[in-house]
């Protein structure tokens, strides 16, 4: 049996946790500093991880070895299943061109510009973080958008500040999963948490965009429509993530904003000559003329109804100890590790459920989805593989990430640094969000920066007496808001709207919002952990 240490560095804490850093460090600043790719970076780090765990911290290497190979594992399966196989879902809609009927869909909602930037953005960009997350919700908004005749920068801007209160659920909730794995706290309670912070970035985001779009007239002449749309959002997202599904928050959220929105009087009177002329001043797409039929029109909507149909039916108690009884626990070879009690720690132990997971109900909902949109056989698994094809580099980085994230936890490091972490004591509830905020400014994921520090938040929580999962979820919410001005979300709207080499420009133009935002996200965390606020926590 390995037993963590947490000063193996000349017993000393300060010494040890600047050498548990070194992972960290390196991954961030080969980023942020160097600019290599995420994948080569997130090796690097877990090279580095290793060296620290067996050299530094005494971890036998066969130990280290298995540990990384369980997060990597983890990373595959069910992290990525999840996201290739709603990806998937999303390019057999592009190849039957039922998106561009979903996209023709939207522009008739209303012809109000500003209130065609809440549902593109905001509603319809919540559902594709939903389904799919990691960019695809910032470059698909934002070319509607320019294809609706919005300036490219003023397209990108928008489409990167709406990307905001759904990412922690993005992804069939993986952000929230990834937590609630490397942290040790029950999913339900992580995402409990997280569903009474971010809910309050979406009473503002909307009012922010319609700014964005058009001054203070938008603000001014459409905050009702803003506002319901925000609250409808908020609503469904703090229920679904408190009461129903983490995996179905932003799809139930975005949906029922969406429905909010276009529900207000205000929000289908056509805008005046003078808004269009000064929200519009980029060429409109001819394409929008077309006129589909009902037919065409609700099978461009069926994925999206198929999704939460299937996740609704799995929540039914019966159905739900069916997909359970499929999963699998076993004893993970070559692991024998006990924390510094001598208590064994729960990575000993791997879970895998085979059906009870986001990744294999998104399967079951794109098998249906390529039968409604008229999909072969052959060409939806050649869709599948192309899918998994474009995400090679992500699969990459996701993997390494987070075997650098089990490594760090099984060997101690992270344990270390909590400790260290820890003498801020009651200033540890404002920074904790700053730390998501950093990490997914650098790395571009919610998901990633979960693994990285979330059991670190933990660790520090514990050591300084605040409740760890008020931290753990502040990591996500408050990496939310890093989301707009990560280089691989500046550098994926740059190039969706043909603005390639401008990230710098468009940086300048969102990180005071990011900075503002975040402000906001620290008071909240830093309020519920006392008596003013500490009442919103279930």
């Amino acid at each position: 049996m390995f037993i963590q240490q947490l000063e193996p560095v000349a017993d000393s804490l300060a010494l040890s946790a600047l050498v548990a850093a070194l992972p960290l460090v390196t991954v961030l600043v080969l980023l942020g500093a160097v600019r290599t790719r995420a994948h080569i970076a997130g090796l690097t780090g877990l090279a580095v991880a290793l060296a620290v765990a067996t050299l530094a911290y005494g971890m036998p290497a066969w130990q280290a070895l298995s540990g990384a190979a369980q997060g990597a594992l983890f990373g595959l399966f069910p992290i990525l299943w999840i996201v290739v196989n709603a990806l998937w879902v999303y390019r057999m809609t592009v190849r039957t061109r039922h998106f561009d009927v979903l996209r023709r869909s939207f522009s008739r909602l209303s012809a109000d510009p500003r209130i065609q930037a809440l549902v593109i953005a905001f509603c319809f960009g919540a559902l594709l973080e939903a389904l799919a997350g990691f960019g695809a919700p910032v470059a698909i908004s934002a070319v509607m958008l320019v294809a609706l005749g919005f300036a490219p920068v003023k397209a990108a801007v928008v489409a990167l500040v709406a990307n905001t209160a759904p990412v922690a659920f993005g992804a069939m909730g993986t952000p929230v999963v990834t937590l609630a794995q490397v942290t040790g706290v029950p999913l339900d309670d992580v995402a409990s948490v997280v569903g009474r912070q971010t809910p309050l970035l979406a009473l503002v985001v909307p009012l922010l965009l319609v700014f964005l779009v058009d001054g203070k007239r938008g603000l001014r002449e459409t905050w009702l429509p803003a506002l319901a749309c925000g609250s409808a959002f908020a609503a469904v997202q703090f229920a679904a993530s408190n009461y129903v599904s983490a995996q179905l928050a932003d799809i139930g959220a975005a949906l029922l904003g969406a429905a909010a929105l276009v529900a207000v009087p205000a929000a289908r009177r056509p805008a005046t000559a003078a808004v269009r002329a000064a929200v519009l001043t980029g060429a409109r797409s001819q394409d929008l003329d077309t006129r589909d039929t009902r037919r065409e029109t609700a099978r461009a909507y069926a994925p999206y109804a198929l999704i939460v149909a299937t996740f609704s039916l799995a929540q039914i108690p019966p159905v739900k100890g069916l997909l359970d009884a499929a999963t699998r626990t076993f004893d993970w070879p070559f692991l024998d590790v006990a924390d510094p009690s001598g208590e064994p720690v729960g990575g000993n132990l791997f879970a895998l459920p085979l059906l009870a997971t986001g990744g294999s109900l998104v399967l079951l909902a794109g098998i249906l989805t390529a039968a409604v949109l008229g999909v072969r056989a052959g060409a939806a698994a050649r869709e599948w593989a192309a899918t998994v094809y474009e995400l090679r580099r992500a699969l990459l980085t996701v993997t390494s990430v987070l075997a650098l994230a089990y490594v760090m936890n099984l060997s101690g490091q992270a344990a270390t640094i909590g400790h260290f972490v820890a003498a801020a004591g009651a200033g540890l509830a404002f920074l904790s969000p700053v730390l998501g905020w950093f990490g997914v400014a650098v790395s571009g994921s919610d998901t990633s920066a979960n693994a990285l520090f979330g059991a670190l938040q933990v660790s520090a929580a514990r050591q300084s007496g605040l409740p760890p999962v008020l931290l753990a979820a502040a990591n996500s919410s408050g990496g939310v808001l890093g989301k707009m001005i990560s280089p691989q979300n500046l550098t994926i709207a740059c190039a969706a709207v043909g603005l390639a080499g401008r990230e710098g420009d468009l940086l300048r133009k969102v990180l005071p919002w990011s900075l503002g935002l975040l402000l906001v996200m620290c008071l909240i965390v830093t309020g519920q952990s006392t008596a003013a606020l500490g009442w919103m926590l279930p």
